[in-house]
């Protein structure tokens, strides 16, 4: 009962003067509302990647040249992304030979259920009439379209004989074709499309429509307009390779088979490759699971939201200050009360008490505020950034319970203070 009277006189108190009350709350409320919205927008970004490299497949194992350092222990970042930035320069002999993949085949065919390889020929326009597409032709093995998640929509997938001599068919986007043929797939198949790459113009027949799905991680395509969108048109991989006058690959996918551990596989795959690159000196070749990467991506993306989360959770504690200096000056406003509620027996412990809930009053609807305008941003960013809002549960409750710490921590020497006070001086306080 002696509780809630001490809420009922906090609210009273605060909606007597709902200015100053705004004021002391908004410290709190920038606070909490960043908090939120920086985790909601983490929590959403973490997990629509892992979405995307789930969907990539999980057991699916990443095979790179990595440089040989003196640190030689790569992880899947550095070895993933280390090769683009590498001072050392890929020779014909660096690369994996069409000759290693069969033996590896061979090898381990117990274990493998496809090889996914594809090689980039570079971006380039086509142009019908009035209309255009921009694309970027990628060339892919017959394990890239097994591993990947390409849906037809129309037409059919390459052939065994355009994958073995190299012939010039493409799958394109239905992005791609509503733009050249206003949406009409089955007069897209076909068709005849020529493209002009580095000066050079290539001409490919039209066998197959993809649906277009944006893996929400190009930011280039998050920011186009679906005229001028880029997307990919797939080719057969020796149809890349001659385009491109190359044999060898950087990177290749290993698609395992149902039960295969697959991090225990890369290792394998690391000790097979290592008889060909042990007396290279520039080059390595690194191995990883899709489900280590996934877990060290989402360990990744977690640090930084929880770091940007405390950077801006230092708005609280100037949020409690705040709330510690405006009870400072409640409480000598409030002396005479003090006293005479001393004078009638109040002991030191209920005006304590008056004060901290007082306090925690303040927090907690501040912390409310905060959460609600937290959510807020946080959707409206996220949808911005083309990924689904996730409200996290877990933020909500420790900013909660935050907010209502903050008027303990920050609301106690206060309310000490004005138990403390002698009942004689406090009533002939002017």
């Amino acid at each position: 009962m002696i509780l809630l009277e001490n809420i009922l006189l906090a609210l009273n108190g605060l909606l007597a003067n709902k200015m100053r009350a705004l004021l002391t709350m908004l410290g709190i409320i920038i606070g909490i509302a960043s908090v939120i919205a920086i985790m909601t927008v983490g929590d959403s970004l973490t997990l629509s990647v892992s979405d995307q490299m789930q969907s990539m497949g999980a057991n699916n194992i990443q095979v790179v040249l990595k440089e040989k350092t003196e640190d030689d222990e790569a992880d899947e970042f550095g070895a993933l992304f280390g090769s683009a930035y590498s001072s050392a320069i890929l020779s014909e002999d660096d690369y994996f030979s069409s000759e290693m993949l069969q033996k590896f085949c061979e090898k381990c065919e117990k274990s493998i259920y496809a090889i996914s390889i594809s090689n980039s020929v570079g971006n380039g326009k086509i142009e019908n009439s009035k209309n255009y597409a921009n694309v970027s032709i990628m060339g892919g093995s017959p394990g890239y379209f097994i591993s990947s998640d390409i849906n037809l929509l129309a037409g059919s997938f390459f052939s065994a004989k355009d994958f073995n001599e190299g012939r010039k068919v493409a799958l394109i986007s239905d992005k791609a074709v509503n733009n050249l043929f206003g949406g009409d797939n089955s007069k897209a198949l076909g068709k005849e499309i020529e493209i002009e790459i580095s000066d050079t113009y290539v001409k490919y027949t039209i066998v197959g429509v993809y649906e277009y799905k944006n893996n929400g991680m190009m930011m280039t395509n998050m920011m186009s307009s679906d005229k001028d969108l880029m997307t990919e048109l797939y080719i057969p991989l020796i149809t890349a390779n001659n385009q491109n006058k190359t044999e060898g690959y950087q990177y290749f996918s290993v698609v395992t088979k149902v039960g295969v551990d697959s991090v225990e596989f890369a290792k394998e795959i690391e000790r097979f490759f290592e008889g060909y690159y042990r007396n290279n000196q520039n080059f390595g070749v690194a191995a990883f699971s899709m489900e280590s990467m996934i877990s060290a991506m989402t360990d990744m993306l977690g640090t930084i939201t929880l770091a940007i989360s405390v950077v801006a959770g230092i708005a609280l504690l100037v949020g409690g200050i705040g709330v510690m200096n405006i009870m400072l000056v409640s409480i000598t406003e409030r002396t005479r009360e003090i006293g005479t509620r001393k004078a009638l027996g109040a002991n030191n412990a209920s005006i304590r008490v008056q004060f901290i809930v007082e306090a925690i009053i303040i927090c907690l609807i501040g912390g409310i505020i905060g959460i609600i305008l937290g959510l807020m941003m946080g959707t409206f960013a996220s949808k911005l950034l083309g990924y689904p809002a996730i409200p996290s549960v877990k933020s909500i409750v420790i900013s909660i319970t935050f907010s209502m710490a903050i008027g303990v921590f920050f609301g106690y020497y206060p309310a000490n203070k004005a138990a403390k006070m002698n009942p004689i001086d406090a009533l002939r306080y002017e």
